[in-house]
């Protein structure tokens, strides 16, 4: 069972790397570029290509391979509710059959697929989380939605927004670690019963977490209006984003696999159709 230090999602790894150099935006766009390619790949030689992208992105942040691996605990029930669920329930071709169910070669193929997605997203969506600081991020994430400003959407606002709520979710649960402890040492159960025992006997917990969260966020609103907050307007950032040579690198690096993964998916469709058609003449 995972515990709550298992949960990484938010938490910064401090080393020298050069994606820890690289520009916020950049991380953000190939992240986002490469979440999009993996609902668009569908082909096994697609895969391997995010996987040898997966192994260069991650090699070069140098963070160390169980800290990435460590946040997968606290999705692994969502990753076997897929597989069952892809395996069981898709029809097709029928290779065994156990009990009710059966599995189909397709369900077997699906679920391969669906289940090598998800961890591909989880672990490329961590490493800009882990490279970059919430300051940088929300620098970033202001920086590329600078054009809605045009349509009056607060900008600013939302990335600080979402920047502090990625700031919080490390102290968060450190937080609930804290509490349930202090409740274990008092007799508290957490992890004996059923599902619904254990929802229940974590109302002790919820309540001064919840507490504890409301009250730090009163002494972050006092702090930053003490110190003349009053949102986005006017303000200048003390060190600007520029691009570099690395982050144009980067840029192309991801052009370029983006490019090889619709081409390799179109070449392997059009190969299909013409194997297809070939043995169909034939018959």
């Amino acid at each position: 069972m995972a515990s709550i230090k298992d949960i990484t999602l938010g938490q910064y790894y401090p080393t020298e790397s050069v994606i820890h150099r690289l520009d916020p935006r950049v991380k953000l766009v190939v992240t986002l570029g490469y979440i999009l390619s993996l609902f668009l790949i569908t082909t096994v030689p697609g895969y391997l290509l995010a996987a040898l992208f997966l192994i260069l992105w991650t090699g070069l942040s140098r963070v160390p391979l169980r800290f990435m691996l460590r946040g997968m605990k606290a999705v692994f029930l969502l990753l076997v509710l897929t597989i069952v669920f892809n395996l069981f329930l898709t029809p097709g071709e029928v290779l065994f059959r156990f009990w009710k169910l059966s599995v189909t070669r397709e369900g077997l193929r699906t679920a391969s697929l669906m289940a090598t997605r998800l961890v591909f997203l989880i672990v490329g969506s961590s490493v800009m989380t882990f490279t970059t600081t919430p300051n940088h991020l929300t620098d970033g994430m202001e920086s590329l939605m600078h054009p809605l400003k045009r349509l009056h959407f607060p900008v600013h606002e939302i990335a600080m927004m979402m920047s502090i709520a990625l700031r919080f979710i490390p102290i968060l649960m450190e937080e609930t670690d804290k509490i349930m402890k202090a409740q274990m040492a008092r007799g508290a159960d957490f992890e004996s019963g059923g599902i619904i025992r254990r929802a229940k006997n974590l109302v002790p917990l919820l309540v001064p977490l919840f507490i504890s969260a409301f009250r730090r966020a009163n002494d972050l609103a006092i702090a930053m209006e003490a110190r003349c907050y009053r949102g986005g307007a006017g303000r200048t950032k003390m060190k600007p984003l520029i691009y570099q040579t690395r982050d144009l690198v980067a840029y192309g690096l991801l052009l370029l696999y983006l490019v090889l993964s619709v081409v390799i998916g179109r070449d392997l469709l059009h190969l299909q159709n013409l194997l297809t058609g070939v043995l169909a003449w034939r018959i």
